[in-house]
């Protein structure tokens, strides 16, 4: 068989219908053989490697509104059909979580899917899924598999034809399933409709789109809203306190799975209704009564399925809760939002967040435990042992102990963690088929994990598995970025006699908190120098082009050029490296025994000048253009006094810039700040000058400050 062709290597399959509806009837005599209650075909598109839907059955298709167009590269079922030009079957909700995550967090009901290529020997044209409820056997049927192949094989071969002969193929209207109203051995639709008014609770139909087609008077008479204001109104739509993401998933629960599912709602001001939805394949009919013995939310919650206990997660917390994660940055945010979203969502008290690195489990965070000690044993644990925790994350399936007899039995003592807990559920964390950690949730008491609440527990698996790989690259990415940085800035600043020094940087809080301003105080054979510069851009090339200038600067002032000609060969230096950013510097020489300073200055901020009466001056420098533009470039030098007590501030333009204000404005509020607290000691003036930069929320630059007061020698 052929790999899958690129989109050039096909006939186009292009934009106006068939005589007849090739696709849907090809799809209702598929799900017609195998008893599947929902399925779509998907076309490969034209001009892009997507599969797109063109009709589906059974389902509304706000259903699978995701998948409407699906990439070949995807993480779905129809994808991994069409690349491995083969069946891809998945037995229910459980395993759909684990293989498939994203489909599980919108759809974490049990049902069963199957996906196949619509394919001949040479050309791909698309594929179909079909989908049965949750109690199909786990495994399909040889007579089922040879049905949905030959169905596909047939659809292929019928698809290149209409290609031969010139009919293009366009999407359809999707199918409904077929009416069944009439029931045999009755009076006809009058006579059950009768029938049905006569009850004492209320009795009404949706369509598969939620739409009221029939109820009854004890309907309208439960719900306080006339028939006629219900009929062709979806449910939840037509009755305001029904206006629930809760309710709704119900009704999508009922249709996707075929089970019998109910749920109870408060009435205004305080009445309680129970709603039981029987599914069937062309809507559901619902019951209607008036709740027996509902003293509580809670315990109509416990009431709210009688098939099994009610569900801690629904549709809208599993999106909220992925919308959440999609928000955490570092480790540290994904454990606090599993702790804070999570955890309480699913009646866990306790959290282990668990990493794994050079064969051995680490403890990434933890929530619930009194005593660290308990989670302290999990780290450094091998991962070749014979754990729950470890088991979990290598073999990359889920564990559910109920109870700690149950844990116990195959796990003796002395491999598990005696944590307190009396149920666990050991969540393997697996990103692009990597393992990247274990999330362990602990009960404080039993409890049962039905087979729906270990598919979302899997399915949130898949989510946080997602946010931690982010996470842990960040990190990484976070701790080379300041390792890079505080590897490239001077750790102290050399003692110089006459001037006392002292500097500050804060990193941008946006990217990777890395960027090009730097800053140096040189002494070198008696003559004492001092420069800040800024690179262009904040990443490890600005970072890396910043370590060589400050380097360049140090070995030519070694050599002892003059202000500018330090300037200018360094200029040049950065020129002869290629690179295509440009960087902006101010260099002096001092002299503190004569009270002047020589500077140099390349495109960037003057700096300010407090003189000993506490008047500030902004210094007009002469300068040339930013390093890295002009080889021919000179920079003339402008000598300033700098009597005792005097304090020269040395900054980039992170200090100063800020969205909304004015550079004028903002370099004279520096200048106001330097004139009142210039008297301070100099680690405390560098802290004032900064906080308030320091504590902003957002910094889209780094910062760099040199301060410089000349003192008294001897």
């Amino acid at each position: 068989m052929s790999d899958v062709p690129a989109s050039g290597e096909r006939t186009t399959v292009e934009t106006a219908r068939v005589g007849h509806p090739l696709l849907s009837l090809a799809l209702a005599a598929m799900m017609d053989d195998v008893q599947a209650h929902s399925g779509a075909v998907y076309l490969l598109a034209h001009d892009a490697p997507v599969l797109e839907m063109a009709v589906m059955a059974g389902l509304p298709r706000s259903f699978a509104a995701p998948w409407e167009r699906v990439s070949l590269s995807a993480p779905a079922p129809v994808s991994e059909a069409v690349r491995n030009r083969r069946l891809v079957w998945v037995n229910g909700e459980e395993q759909m979580a684990r293989r498939y995550p994203r489909i599980a967090v919108v759809l974490p009901y049990p049902f069963a899917m199957a996906a196949l290529p619509v394919a001949t020997r040479d050309t791909t044209y698309g594929a179909v899924f079909l989908t049965w409820p949750g109690s199909h056997p786990p495994e399909l049927s040889e007579r089922e598999r040879d049905k949905l192949t030959s169905a596909c094989d047939r659809l292929a071969i019928r698809l290149r034809r209409a290609e031969e002969e010139g009919r293009p193929v366009l999407p359809e209207p999707d199918l409904s399933a077929p009416s069944t109203t009439t029931v045999a051995g009755t009076l006809g639709t009058v006579e059950a409709a009768r029938m049905v008014a006569r009850l004492p609770y209320g009795m009404c139909s949706l369509d598969l789109h939620g739409r009221i087609t029939f109820a009854n008077a004890a309907t309208a008479e439960l719900l306080g809203i006339p028939v006629s204001a219900l009929l062709g109104m979806q449910l939840w739509a037509s009755v305001p306190w029904l206006n629930d993401p809760a309710h709704e998933d119900r009704y999508r629960a009922a249709l996707m799975s075929q089970h019998i599912t109910s749920f109870m709602a408060l009435k205004p001001p305080g009445e309680w209704l129970s709603f039981r939805l029987y599914p069937g394949t062309n809507g559901l009919s619902v019951r209607i009564s008036r709740a027996r013995s509902v003293a509580s939310p809670k315990s109509a919650a416990r009431q709210e399925d009688d098939d099994g206990p009610g569900r801690l997660v629904t549709i809208d917390h599993v999106l909220a809760m992925a919308s959440a994660l999609t928000e955490a940055v570092g480790v540290q945010d994904v454990v606090e939002l599993v702790a804070n979203e999570i955890v309480p969502a699913v009646g866990s008290q306790a959290l282990v967040m668990l990493g794994s690195r050079a064969g051995r489990l680490h403890v990434l965070g933890h929530h619930g435990y009194t005593d660290p000690h308990l989670v302290e044993r999990f780290d450094g644990m091998p991962l070749s042992a014979q754990t729950p925790g470890a088991r979990a994350l290598t073999a990359g399936v889920p564990a559910f102990f109920e109870s700690r007899q149950q844990l116990e039995h195959l796990y003796p003592v002395r491999q598990t963690t005696p944590d307190g807990m009396g149920a666990w559920a050991y969540l393997p964390l697996i990103a692009q088929g990597q393992p990247v950690g274990t999330c362990v949730l602990g009960y404080a008491d039993p409890h049962p994990f039905p087979a729906e609440e270990r598919a979302v527990l899997t399915s949130l698996s898949g989510l946080i598995a997602q946010a931690l790989q982010r996470a842990l690259l960040y990190d990484a990415k976070h701790q080379l970025a300041h390792g890079l940085q505080a590897a490239l800035l001077p750790h102290s600043l050399p003692s110089i006699p006459g001037i006392d020094a002292a500097s500050r940087y804060l990193p941008a809080t946006r990217g990777m908190d890395i960027g090009g301003d730097f800053f140096d105080l040189v002494l070198s054979h008696g003559r004492a120098s001092a420069v800040i510069g800024d690179v262009q851009g904040h990443n490890v090339t600005a970072a890396g082009l910043m370590g060589q200038i400050r380097t360049a600067v140090r070995a030519y002032t070694t050599v002892g050029q003059a202000p500018e000609d330090v300037m200018s060969s360094t200029n040049r230096l950065l020129i002869d490296l290629g690179s295509d950013l440009f960087a902006s510097c101010l260099y002096l020489r001092l002299d503190p025994a004569h009270g002047t300073a020589v500077m140099a200055r390349a495109g960037h901020p003057p700096p300010l000048l407090r003189r000993p009466d506490g008047r500030v001056k902004v210094l007009d420098l002469a300068g040339g253009p930013l390093l890295g533009i002009d080889a021919s470039a000179t920079y003339p030098t402008t000598e300033v006094a700098l009597s005792e007590g005097s304090v020269l501030a040395l900054y980039t333009d992170g200090l100063i810039e800020s969205p909304g204000v004015d550079i004028e404005d903002a370099l004279a509020d520096l200048g106001e700040r330097l004139a009142t607290t210039g008297n301070r000691p100099l680690e405390a003036l560098a802290d004032g000058l900064v906080r308030e930069t320091g504590t902003a929320e957002e910094r889209s630059d780094d910062v760099a400050l040199l301060l410089l007061r000349a003192v008294a020698t001897g």
